[in-house]
């Protein structure tokens, strides 16, 4: 049995973040899991399905757009509390006397370093190795990838059902793009769901502000 940990939703502008943690014998993982932006959209949801199927246990964390933008923390920081998050809550009540051990997609340039914050930041005994691009090498990370994506996914359907067609909500999205010029001119402020620290956002409302000054000259 082992343990695999991935988020999705790092770089957008809109939205939260999620983590995923899956704990299970990776052989008994679907045949064609890996890197979710590999697995074609119609496949992930199934694929999660059958994940969560085989699995012990798999758990999710949510990183949400007010603690993105907090001025105190950063993105590696996130990562690092984002994977935590879900680890805790997979291994939360198991047997104390069991070790556990696994992989991680590292959330950072330094993939050491980023194994060694997440450490830190856990009560349980574990063993884990964080790697670049865990997801694609490891079967368990993948799985933990997926997971990780069908609920980013979700996420941003509720946003398009709350503010209409959002996009993919990352900042090269022309729909993503459109939709903030659009909230920002109508409401003369960002939407919630935006993330006010990312650069697209700012360009958004410095557009806005510029297009209002053009109006009255």
């Amino acid at each position: 049995m082992r343990f695999g940990v991935d988020e999705a939703g790092k770089g957008p502008v809109l939205g939260s973040m999620f983590a995923a943690a899956v704990l299970a014998d990776p052989d008994a993982l679907p045949g064609d899991v890996g890197d979710s932006k590999g697995v074609p959209r119609e496949r992930r949801e199934a694929m999660a399905a059958e994940i969560r199927e085989a699995a012990d246990c798999v758990a999710v964390a949510e990183i949400i757009v007010e603690e993105i933008d907090a001025e105190e923390t950063d993105m590696n920081t996130l990562t690092v509390e984002a994977h935590a998050r879900a680890l805790s809550k997979l291994l939360a009540g198991r047997d104390g006397s069991e070790s556990y051990s696994g992989f991680v997609d590292a959330g950072d340039t330094n993939a050491v370093r980023f194994g060694q914050r997440l450490r830190e930041r856990l009560d349980a005994d574990v063993e884990l190795r964080a790697e670049h691009e865990a997801d694609a090498t490891y079967r368990i990370v993948g799985a933990a990838s997926v997971i990780a994506k069908v609920a980013r996914d979700a996420h941003v359907r509720a946003l398009s059902a709350k503010y209409g067609d959002v996009g993919s909500g990352y900042p090269s999205d022309p729909t993503t793009r459109a939709f903030l010029q659009a909230h920002v001119e109508t409401y003369d402020e960002l939407p919630e769901c935006a993330r006010a620290s990312w650069q697209t956002s700012k360009d958004a409302l410095a557009a806005a502000a510029q297009a209002s000054l053009d109006a009255f000259e």
